[in-house]
């Protein structure tokens, strides 16, 4: 049966937004301006997933989660926040709320994911990129070669690299490649769950471990047992969530928070961070035992910048599947547009890249992508000199960021969605780094 998803907002611009992209996926969808409108539309037929805003007039967002899981066959629930407000999301993951999502969204792709893991469904790629990795660059060949022969094991593998060249995406790989490959993979994303909320998330908790524990909450431990979970930026996880997190892989059993049993798991762990964790364990923010047991095999991805000879390959690829999702028709790239596309800096990478063309693909009027329909790229950058001496992954990462927020006019979400970062993690950036 087709999920019937309810989405709730008063913003008529971004609830069509919403709407939109999951309606592309093949989900029936039905629309409220209010919470008082969507519990009237429950009662037209069964929903199996609310997708509402927190703050609206009258009835809000908390109040409707309250509401429509006190119903007797309850459907789950996705409340949409802004990130000042994300201690009221997660109240109302407390009141019964499966899960919580920021906006603006951080992309479509994590709004799809985060629905599709929220309603049972098996993760796949998201059709916005491409399923392998295309590439000519003998280094990340080498990573996917190693890579390969890692799945064969259950090997506990760190994908380190920046933002946006494709960790997730070698996680699946390295998950499809498996014996588990039959079994769920399971994506967390470490920065986006809240300190408060992150042993909950994924350990689980027990009925009544805390105020609003209505219901026993399977962790996503548990979720991926038989197959394989996937840690993004392990490195931003709290001290207390590491300790655990080290415990659970040395007796492969994980303990409900309010539980006293420890239930065994069979999982295989990949971890990823664009983070440089031998510094964070020098400066005590990471736990160097934890360290160790990750970092079994290692694995490096090239940011984009330094294999620019993989943007012809990529491009076709991305205008192609971009083209399938958004209902348009597949545009050819003018060698103007291409020579741009390859002068670019990337501070993003791949998915700075895919957005670029998904734009372009918006704005440009005719069959053909031209370089004036890629205004956000600016003017090309002119080339280092080949004696410069190399900056740091540290370095790197603030210069990207300094790039991102200048071409953003200093706003940080879209900053942080020009980067495939959270807003979370681009805050934490920007105090380490001291940027103001």
């Amino acid at each position: 049966m087709t999920p019937t998803i309810l989405v709730v907002d008063d913003d008529p611009d971004f609830r069509e937004l919403v709407a939109e992209i999951l309606a592309s996926e093949g989900y029936l969808i039905r629309q409220a301006a209010s919470a008082e409108e969507a519990l009237d539309a429950l009662t037209a037929g069964p929903v199996q997933l609310v997708l509402t805003d927190q703050r609206m007039p009258g009835l809000d967002g908390l109040e409707l989660t309250r509401r429509v899981r006190a119903a007797s066959e309850p459907p789950e629930v996705i409340v949409m926040t802004a990130f000042g407000t994300i201690p009221r999301a997660v109240e109302a993951v407390r009141l019964g709320a499966a899960d919580y999502i920021t906006k603006p969204l951080e992309s479509p792709a994590a709004l799809r994911q985060l629905v599709r893991m929220v309603l049972g469904e098996s993760s796949h790629a998201d059709g916005a990129a491409p399923e392998e990795f295309l590439t000519r660059d003998p280094e990340t060949l080498a990573t996917l070669a190693l890579a390969d022969r890692s799945a064969a094991t259950d090997a506990t593998v760190l994908i380190t690299g920046a933002s946006g060249t494709g960790k997730e995406l070698l996680a699946r790989r390295i998950h499809n490649k498996s014996k588990r490959a039959d079994r769920p993979f399971v994506p967390v994303n470490s920065a986006a769950i809240p300190d408060s909320l992150a042993e909950s998330e994924l350990f689980g908790h027990e009925k009544g471990a805390f105020t609003g524990a209505d219901k026993r909450r399977i962790g996503r431990f548990e979720q991926a047992d038989g197959g394989t979970l996937f840690l993004d930026e392990v490195g931003e996880l709290s001290e207390m969530v590491q300790a655990k997190l080290l415990r659970t892989l040395e007796e492969r059993t994980v303990e409900r928070v309010g539980g006293t049993t420890p239930v065994s798991v069979d999982i295989r762990l990949v971890a990823a961070t664009n983070r440089d964790l031998e510094h964070r364990i020098k400066t005590g923010r990471f736990r160097e035992d934890l360290f160790y047991r990750l970092n079994v095999v290692r694995l490096e991805l090239t940011p984009l910048s330094e294999r620019r000879g993989d943007i012809e390959l990529l491009v076709p690829v991305l205008v192609e599947s971009l083209s399938a999702r958004l209902g348009t028709p597949t545009k050819t790239i003018s060698d103007d547009a291409m020579d741009r596309l390859k002068t670019h800096s990337w501070p993003g990478n791949v998915r700075e890249l895919r957005n670029v063309l998904e734009r372009a693909l918006i704005a440009s009027s005719g069959n053909e992508i031209r370089q004036g329909d890629l205004p956000e790229l600016g003017q090309p950058e002119t080339t280092a000199a080949s004696g410069a001496s190399p900056i740091s992954l540290a370095e790197r990462e603030r210069l990207a960021i300094l790039e991102a927020l200048e071409k953003c006019g200093g706003h940080r979400e879209r900053a942080a969605q020009l980067l495939g970062i959270s807003v979370r993690t681009l805050y934490t950036r920007l105090k380490e780094y001291d940027i103001r």
